[in-house]
């Protein structure tokens, strides 16, 4: 049996040259590197998403009823053991070195997320083999898997789900930031924004619940809404698409104000505790994502890793729920946390 510790320890040397799998995976050692976990333009947006919800701090109330939290959630029909999710990553010869192709470390993220009791988003990439290893390792698994399709043409979109038509996934989603991916500029087939009325044929057309990632205004949560999006994620795909960004912890109350129930609301970006995953869901979240360190605990552990940091997180947030009286996920509120 290996420790969290250790998981860590052995990525450093399977990872590749970019990733650095500092002690916190803050945005600080990898910068503006990319190909890597790096930001676009200066680098500073990935900072800033991690450092904006330590920020937020906890209002501790031990004057409760003395219960074992429940960190379980249902989404479209599927129940979890926690409110986080593996965010999704794609190409990862190029990020992350050699040790893994999009094959293989999908086949071990997905498994292992969903024997620890929660799904993994998976990634797409300018090779159709990117998306075609996350179809494989989803229907391996059940349809325990969300996959994330890049806003290809929509000719291009429709052959990338049919993959999945009988692969029993109980939702899909689209990162539309990704419109800002520089390795997507100029591509064939096509990628780029959407319309709100393009959004609206591709959601139709998918007929499951779709989830639309980047989303950063209560303008575009509108959109989204007006286009069918059953859910979005609030997200500045960790930086790589635009810089100068807020963070997404900075404008997530906001645009949790506006939806009121509308739609499922996820975010990502800079989470990196279980103290982090309740700051969101107190903020108005329903789950988060978190990428870069599932990453680092594929690499440095394989399924054991995974898992090890999902009971990780999941301790994490329990006991956050215990010190500020959250018997469960739906008694988590805006008065449990504290901006200063």
């Amino acid at each position: 049996m290996m420790t969290y510790e250790e998981v860590m320890q052995n990525a450093k040397s399977q990872i590749g040259p970019y990733c650095k799998v500092c002690p916190v995976c803050n945005g600080r050692a990898c910068g503006n590197q990319i190909p890597g976990p790096g930001a676009k333009g200066v680098g500073d947006v990935a900072i800033r998403n991690y450092e904006q919800w330590k920020k937020i701090r906890l209002n501790m109330d031990t004057i409760c009823e003395n219960t074992e939290p429940d960190t379980g959630i249902t989404l479209f029909g599927e129940h979890y053991d926690y409110p986080f999710f593996a965010g999704p990553v794609g190409a990862m010869k190029l990020h992350y070195g050699e040790k893994y192709d999009d094959e293989a470390y999908n086949m071990i993220l997905v498994s292992a997320c969903r024997e620890a009791g929660i799904a993994a988003f998976t990634g797409d990439g300018t090779n159709p083999a990117v998306f075609e290893a996350a179809a494989k390792a989803i229907k391996m698994n059940g349809g325990r898997g969300i996959p994330t399709v890049k806003p290809w043409n929509m000719d291009t979109i429709m052959e990338k789900l049919a993959l999945f038509s009988d692969s029993g996934i109980s939702a899909v989603a689209m990162d539309i930031d990704a419109a800002g991916l520089p390795f997507l500029k100029n591509m064939t087939p096509p990628a780029g924004s959407k319309t709100v009325e393009e959004l609206s044929q591709i959601i139709s057309e998918a007929d499951i619940p779709f989830i639309l990632k980047g989303i950063m205004t209560v303008k575009g949560a509108k959109k989204a809404w007006e286009a069918g999006a059953s859910a979005i994620v609030v997200s500045n795909h960790g930086g790589r698409v635009l810089d100068q960004t807020p963070a997404t912890a900075e404008v997530l109350e906001e645009i949790a104000e506006w939806n009121q129930g509308r739609m499922k609301i996820l975010v990502d970006g800079g989470i990196r505790s279980g103290i982090d995953v309740f700051k969101a869901l107190a903020l108005g979240a329903d789950g988060v994502l978190i990428a870069r360190p599932f990453v680092q605990a594929v690499y440095g552990g394989g399924e054991e890793g995974v898992r090890l940091y999902v009971k990780k997180l999941g301790e994490e947030l329990k006991d956050t729920m215990a010190m500020c009286g959250a018997k469960d996920i739906k008694s988590i509120t805006r008065k449990m946390i504290w901006k200063g």
